[in-house]
């Protein structure tokens, strides 16, 4: 049974981890912003400005502790990996769980109408209830957006270097995306059990979504699988390196799930073993844009219970529709 929303309490505080790192506003002022609020309105909060990455999975444990004895709420300032840190300690905990999104693309935050000013997102959080979000695992891994193995993962990690180097944006994030297609990449050899079925596939990268509106911008049909409790797999068939472009502008143009190089399908589990001599090592897995190594078999699923999101009643034009 799908969980009813859950009105706040007005007496219930905020614990908020920040990722002081993440997008590309000024921190303090964010901060400023959401204790100036806070405030205003006499909301009970704390924020934890995280400025070491290494630190967030701790922070983000220790807010989950004490939202937990205050019957509090879990809040996530950061981008989409800030966000996935912070989901994976609250999934399961009982506790809602809030988002102001700091990010450059905050594909999480927008489907759900969240606003990308924070004032705005501040204010939604005060008056929102927390609804039923599904969450997707690979492994005991969680993931909001999207999770993945071969080329995807290494396209990433590129990106962030890029973006260290040079700034964020979403032209950097391209302009690394058409470096890193142009080196040579490894072709995975992946036997995938889906339900009784065996599929013995050869691709450069396999895709999960779990966002609609990052699997409608790319153009596929999958995306409306997510309102039926599903997960959207889309792979990539041995091509050159043109070919491999070219795909990529028809995923920019909203046309990648017509191309005849890609497969695709909705499942609610599957699960994904790399053949020899991948599969004997780690595979390179990245969740939410977070790249780590986990050992095959890989199980790919819903996650059983929901995460308790505080955004916008349907209608509810204040809420920041998406962008």
């Amino acid at each position: 049974m799908t969980p009813t929303p859950q009105t706040i309490q007005p007496d219930a505080p905020f614990f908020i981890v920040m990722n002081g790192a993440s997008g590309r506003q000024d921190a303090q002022a964010v901060q400023h912003t959401i204790e100036g609020i806070m405030a205003e309105t006499g909301r009970q909060h704390s924020i934890h400005v995280v400025t070491d990455p290494s630190r967030l999975v701790a922070a983000a444990r220790a807010a989950v502790k004490q939202a937990q004895v205050r019957r509090g709420v879990v809040i996530a300032a950061g981008g989409d990996g800030t966000i996935n840190t912070l989901a994976q300690a609250t999934l399961g905990s009982g506790c809602p769980f809030g988002v102001l999104p700091q990010g450059t693309f905050n594909y999480f935050s927008r489907t759900h109408g969240i606003p990308a000013d924070t004032e705005a997102a501040v204010r939604l959080l005060l008056r929102a209830r927390a609804h039923p979000v599904q969450v997707g695992l690979v492994n005991d891994r969680a993931f909001l957006v999207n999770a993945s193995l071969g080329l995807y993962p290494q396209l990433l990690q590129d990106r962030e270097a890029f973006k260290q180097q040079y700034g964020r944006s979403r032209f950097i994030a391209l302009l690394s995306s058409l470096v890193t297609l142009l080196r040579q990449h490894r072709q995975l050899r992946l036997r995938i059990e889906h339900g009784n079925e065996v599929t013995n596939l050869r691709t450069p990268t396999l895709f999960v979504g779990n966002n609609r509106l990052q699997l409608e911008q790319i153009g596929m049909n999958e995306a409306a699988c997510l309102d039926r409790g599903m997960l959207a797999a889309v792979a990539v068939r041995p091509v050159g390196t043109l070919a491999m472009a070219w795909l990529m502008l028809r995923g920019a143009l909203g046309t990648l799930g017509d191309a005849d190089n890609v497969h695709s399908f909705a499942f609610r589990r599957i699960a994904v073993t790399p053949v020899r001599p991948l599969g004997l090592r780690r595979v390179k897995v990245a969740a939410d844009g977070e790249v780590t190594w986990m050992r095959g078999p890989l199980a790919f699923s819903v996650a059983p219970d929901p995460l308790m999101l505080l955004r916008p009643e349907p209608g509810d034009t204040m809420g920041g529709m998406i962008a």
